[in-house]
């Protein structure tokens, strides 16, 4: 196997595992901050990863992904922008420059400490939820200490205070527990996945934090991945073709999640911490796609093995033999595991509306406090 083969499967390995639209979605409407620089800081995996695997680990996220708005690879597992992309031009701030990068980074914005593969658990382990914390520490102290010897283009002790904090995490926790724990032994572990966000908010609030901007998870039972894949452990389909095991896993860890967004809230004095229902968006994405003008919602744009799914997890996205979607043509799953940017496009619109936020506050809302 050649280099780039080489290297595509260690990624897949190192990772947890059109008719024209019928309704029409609002442009984005962007903020102005209030004159403030926006401050963005990102914690989570490669739903919102915008390169930092490919320069934390020295391996390239390649062709085909990033074909469709970066005409070619910008290091995110989508073929093109991510939710969280979409989320920063709304507030007409740059892309999030990953943490790690070493070449001409670009913090004016914040940073992102989101690796794809990433989890809760466990602890210590590059990029655990812990391990991000810790490189968020290190770079808000390094940050500070560069701006008093007087470098300039770096966030300060304002810009840290009324950052907006988010957080995507848990998938790749609840994923990977499918492949060797019954259900009941995953609902079980859930509270320890609980407890290391529990202590990451904290310890973010404790250097100065006050606006938390926090996803729940989605439907895992639907991505084509997880659909792909027999065991033991998941069994029965939804109506609309999804596994129901997985989306009840989900949905007690996002009740547990916001629960504990709820005891947060009562506990942090001066924070603001906003609960983002992610996987109600994605179900309806799926249930509804028709009304999106979407074509088959299970099935991999990019992928290998055809009806129904196109996964197979020895022949992914990019690897030897891969199968790919014409351009343009609508799928909401790009490679069995991601989304594509038009599906990425709806979420983040979605979640612009507020109408999915508890409280239901719209994401610009750290622009208008101090």
């Amino acid at each position: 196997m050649g280099h780039k083969g080489g290297a595509s499967l260690l990624l897949h390995q190192y990772l947890i595992f059109l008719s024209f639209p019928v309704i029409f979605l609002p442009l984005f409407a962007h903020s102005q901050c209030n004159g403030r620089n926006p401050v963005v800081l990102n914690f989570g995996d490669s739903n919102s990863d915008t390169g930092g695997f490919a320069v934390g680990l020295g391996l390239p996220i390649r062709p085909p992904n990033g074909r469709t708005f970066f005409h070619g690879s910008s290091n995110r597992l989508s073929d093109g922008r991510l939710v969280i992309d979409f989320l920063c031009e709304s507030l007409n701030m740059s892309y999030l420059t990953p943490y790690l990068e070493s070449l001409e980074p670009n913090f004016r914005n914040g940073a992102n400490f989101a690796i794809s593969g990433s989890s809760t658990l466990p602890k210590f382990v590059p990029f655990s939820l812990d391990i991000q914390v810790l490189q968020f520490l290190r770079f808000q102290a390094r940050s500070l200490q560069l701006l008093s010897q007087g470098s300039r283009g770096l966030v300060d002790e304002e810009g840290f205070r009324n950052a907006l904090y988010t957080l995507d995490i848990g998938q790749n926790d609840l994923v990977a527990s499918f492949t060797y724990l019954s259900y009941a032994e995953i609902i079980k572990r859930i509270p320890s996945f609980l407890e290391e966000i529990k202590s990451a908010i904290w310890s973010i609030y404790l250097h100065g934090g006050k606006n938390f901007w926090i996803h729940n998870t989605g439907p895992l039972g639907c991505l084509p991945q997880m659909l792909s894949i027999t065991s033991r452990n998941v069994s029965g389909l939804d109506p609309y073709g999804c596994l129901q095991s997985p989306n009840d896993a989900a949905k007690v860890f996002n009740e547990g999640l916001r629960a504990l967004c709820e005891e947060l809230r009562s506990q942090m004095k001066n924070a603001t911490i906003v609960y983002v229902d992610i996987y109600s968006i994605k179900y309806d994405l799926i249930a509804n796609s028709t009304k999106y003008g979407f074509q088959h919602p299970l099935m991999v744009c990019c992928g290998y093995g055809g009806p129904p799914y196109n996964f197979n997890p020895n022949v992914t996205c990019g690897q030897t033999g891969y199968n790919i979607c014409e351009e343009g043509s609508k799928y909401i799953s790009w490679d069995g595991t991601h989304y594509t940017e038009a599906a990425n496009e709806i979420v983040a619109s979605k979640i612009l509306s507020a109408n999915y936020s508890i409280p239901n506050l719209k994401f610009d809302y750290f622009c208008h406090t101090s």
